[in-house]
């Protein structure tokens, strides 16, 4: 797509066709590792949304259709993926580790959705095995624990 001469290369980032690596074992014993795809049919585009890159990714060959858009008076629009959505997939392959927390403990950090959204509290806990942490906040006049998600704090400096 990059390549493609219409002077795009600085609009389109990435293309990703999600894969994982899988061990097959032949029959003589020999392990192979394999590639398989997670979404067969699908790819992953980070862009610089303008009509241009739009254009030219809606006009790929063999392209038949785009998950998540959004009809509006000029065509349709797709939807971006959030980085909950996406961070899962870029794990799974390998090109993004789990963050670490752990420097959070003891720390002050800001809920930015759910219940608590804008309440202050204290980090008291990381569970990397859900992807949570425990955050200890002022509720009624005495620190409650409450379990939020990894992508519903902010760091507090």
């Amino acid at each position: 797509i990059a390549n493609s001469g219409i002077g795009i290369s600085n609009l389109i980032h990435e293309v990703i066709c999600p894969t994982e690596k899988h061990i097959k074992i032949k029959a003589d014993g020999t392990k192979k590792e394999i590639e398989k795809k997670i979404y067969i049919g699908y790819i992953f585009i980070k862009m610089i949304m303008t009509n241009q890159s739009w254009f030219i990714v809606r006009n790929i060959p063999k392209v038949t259709g785009f998950l998540g858009t959004i009809k509006k008076e000029k065509g349709s629009k797709p939807i971006p993926l959030t980085e909950s959505e996406i961070n899962p997939i870029l794990l799974k392959m390998g090109i993004m580790s789990k963050p670490n927390y752990d420097h959070l403990i003891n720390k002050r950090v800001q809920i930015i959705n759910g219940s608590f959204v804008g309440q202050v509290g204290r980090v008291s806990l990381v569970d990397y095995e859900k992807d949570k942490m425990m955050v200890e906040i002022e509720l009624f006049g005495r620190a409650t624990p409450i379990e939020i998600s990894f992508s519903s704090f902010k760091e507090i400096n």
